[in-house]
């Protein structure tokens, strides 16, 4: 058996290649996406490398007759490259040895039949690149559709080809435009209480931290915590080490006349934190006990806290059980633990709803951005030099 590796940009042009060296008999045994070059790791040239092989014996020893010639299909080989490759017509070979040839190429077959050939989208070659780094960071089909058609009438409508760091500003104008349609990047605490909620896991009470303790460090305000998770000893003694670290009061609330008391102790601060236990709310009953805990007055604004590393639909899920509460932003944590944020568009695009930070680590209260529209692009570009918190 004769094989073959060939790469080419496309994969009707290695097709094409194949057949006109190997023969319609070819059959394909692996293809795969390669990238080189690239500008700032985002604009990668993308090859198709096809691996062909040829099998001398099922070639005709024999010229053909016309009269016994078959026809090929009407429909090109290029068009449908599996179907012609993988549904071969084969003789039953007069030497019973032959058996295990035809075991072999039928397993090829099966292994042709599950390769998933490229989808040819017809995007220009450096659209098409950026088309490929939105799945990568997986962004949604629908926002994918939308920014791709943006781009393809600038794409047409420029006079000359558009240069590469053209094509990121469309890009990054069109990303822009989608999460300014909502109000991203807290311009600041516009109640006395904050109300943290989320899942287990997510990095509330650091979260909690971070936010109170660059409102006292760089806004001079007074703060107070209350914790009202009491599922967990250690969360409590968490949040009593913050409190030690920032020399301000805590408040433990088993219950919702706890919480009154706690809020009525607090009454003269500027600002009230709240921390709340961190459960799994695919229960909506979890939902349900905050309010029998706190009580949500028109003076307190309650933030979701989501982690980046999640999967889009369980954010989608937990948003879903928290509806019985007026949240006012959410807030991405965990943005050091991933390289992927399509999930930040896909969720604000979705709900309609902003984000107030992005934390990206544990330190209190160095490691917390404002989720500003400019903050979002460097981060999805790969850029370091965020803005910090003012």
């Amino acid at each position: 058996m004769r094989i073959k590796k060939y790469m080419a940009p496309s994969m009707s042009e290695a097709m094409k290649q194949i057949r006109e060296e190997l023969g319609s008999e070819a059959v394909i045994l692996s293809s795969k996406a390669v990238y080189t070059g690239g500008f700032l790791g985002l604009f990668k040239k993308r090859n198709i490398e096809v691996m062909a092989a040829i099998d001398p014996v099922s070639q005709p020893t024999q010229p053909v007759t016309k009269q016994k010639e078959k026809k090929l299909p009407a429909k090109s080989i290029l068009e449908n490259p599996v179907a012609e490759i993988c549904e071969p017509t084969l003789s039953k070979p007069a030497n019973g040895a032959d058996d295990e040839l035809l075991k072999e190429i039928e397993g090829l077959k099966g292994m042709i039949r599950n390769i998933q050939i490229p989808s040819n989208t017809h995007y220009p070659e450096k659209l098409q690149q950026v088309y490929e780094y939105l799945i990568d960071q997986e962004v949604d089909a629908v926002i994918r559709s939308q920014i791709m058609t943006e781009l393809l009438d600038k794409w047409f409508s420029s006079k000359e080809e558009s240069t590469e760091e053209e094509i990121r500003s469309w890009l990054e104008a069109s990303l822009r435009k989608l999460v300014e349609q909502v109000p991203n990047g807290q311009p600041g605490l516009q109640k006395k209480y904050i109300n943290i909620v989320g899942p287990t896991g997510v990095g509330k009470t650091t979260t909690l931290a971070k936010v109170a303790a660059e409102t006292m460090l760089k806004h001079g305000k007074k703060v107070a915590f209350i914790t009202t998770d009491t599922y967990r000893i250690a969360a409590i003694d968490q949040l009593k080490t913050y409190a030690k670290i920032l020399n301000v009061p805590i408040e433990v609330a088993y219950n919702l006349e706890d919480f009154k008391r706690a809020t009525e102790r607090f009454s003269h601060y500027d600002y009230v934190f709240i921390d709340t236990a961190g459960r799994n709310f695919r229960n909506p009953q979890y939902v349900k006990d905050l309010g029998e805990i706190i009580h949500f007055t028109d003076e307190m604004e309650t933030y979701l806290v989501l982690s980046l590393t999640s999967k889009q639909r369980d954010m989608d899920d937990i948003y879903r059980q928290f509806t019985t509460i007026p949240i006012k932003q959410v807030i991405f944590t965990k943005a050091d633990e991933t390289s992927t944020f399509g999930s930040i568009f896909n969720f604000i695009h979705a709900h309609k709803l902003g984000a107030a930070y992005i934390t990206n680590g544990q330190n209190v209260p160095d490691d917390i951005e404002k989720a500003t529209p400019s903050n979002l692009m460097k981060m999805v570009f790969g850029a370091k030099d965020y803005e910090r918190s003012s």
